[in-house]
This record gives structure tokens, sequence and C-alpha cells, in this order.
């Protein structure tokens, strides 16, 4: 079992930059690899970058490609999103999500959520 907590959304002008967290607890949490994920208003949730837990390979959407950084400290426990240069089209609400599948693809099925996290992006 593995619990996932969001944290760092918040409200940004168009150009700023947010920094998500994803805090993961359990006794396997560090295994798992991590998506980032996004629900725009109106939209289906789609990810938007993971990061596997052996290799630490990292992936993006081609809609945040060079905008966001994902990366995990040292005990693989916190997940981080670091968002920049943002657009209004980034505004959804995150979640972040662990499957036990040791690469990373932003298309596979995930075993546990967290509840989210709200990003704005507007003048």
């Amino acid at each position: 079992q593995v619990r996932l907590v969001e944290s760092g959304g918040g409200k940004v002008e168009p150009g700023g930059s947010l920094r998500l967290s994803c805090e993961a607890s359990g006794v396997s949490a560090h295994l798992y690899t991590i998506t980032w994920f996004r629900q725009a208003p109106g939209s289906a949730r789609a990810g938007v970058s993971c990061i596997s837990y052996r290799d630490r390979r990292t992936r993006y959407s081609d809609s945040v490609k060079g905008r966001f950084t994902i990366s995990r400290d040292s005990a693989g426990r916190t997940v981080y999103l670091q968002m920049d240069n943002l657009r209004p089209e980034d505004t959804g609400i995150y979640y972040c999500a662990a499957t036990g599948v040791h690469y990373c693809d932003l298309g596979q099925r995930m075993d546990y959520w967290g509840e989210g996290t709200p990003g704005t992006v507007s003048s």
C-alpha cells in the first residue's frame, strides 16, 4: 500500500513558476515509478511527466517538454515537478500516481493516486 500526498499548487501569472511535491509513504514507496497527471477543466486526466524508480529515467508530454522538470529525492520518496514558463493551458488539477512497474511510460496503468493539488495560470 502506498499513500500519495500532493502539495505546492496555487495561482500564478503566465510566465510564472510553481513547484509541486508528491510525498509517498508506505514500506515500499521508494520502489514505485511516479507519474504526474493534469486534469484541465472539462478534459480527461492526462500524463505530463513520469520518473522511474530504478534508473530515474524521465519522460515528458510534448506540451510541457522544455518547461517542466521532474525529479526525485535521494530517498526516492518525494517527487517534484518544477513548472516554469507556465501558460494558461497548464491550468488544472495535478495528481501524482504510482505504479510498481520499473519503467516510466505516460500511458501506463497506475496503482495508487493522490487527491490532487490545483494549479491556476491566469492574469
